[in-house]
């Protein structure tokens, strides 16, 4: 998995209070896909990074964020849309991208 997330995007591990405690992936199509551990959750890690990832998206050029969410993840879900996504369909979130646009952590 990790060998096909880093040849189709940028995957960046999460580090946090020297340890080891998840991931984070931006695909070249404005995918976003992350990971924290269990046990590190609920801290705004996984806020952090997701906002850091947008702002990498933007400078990148996309205009265009989106994550695959699954139903029984309310915990993601309700986070990505605090921090400006939509849900668009089956499982998928979107999130317009717009240079000079504050990423919402809230």
């Amino acid at each position: 998995m990790y060998r096909y997330l880093s040849t189709h995007g940028d995957c960046y591990y999460i580090e946090y209070r020297g340890c080891l405690v998840g991931d984070v992936t931006l695909r070249s199509d404005g995918e976003i896909a992350i990971v924290v551990c269990k046990e590190y959750q609920n801290q705004h890690i996984g806020r952090r990074c997701v906002k850091n990832i947008m702002e990498l998206a933007k400078e990148k050029g996309l205009k265009e964020a989106k994550a695959r969410i699954y139903s029984f993840n309310t915990q993601s879900q309700k986070m990505f849309l605090s921090m400006g996504f939509r849900s668009v369909g089956d499982e998928w979130y979107t999130c317009e991208l717009e240079k000079g646009q504050e990423v919402p952590t809230t």
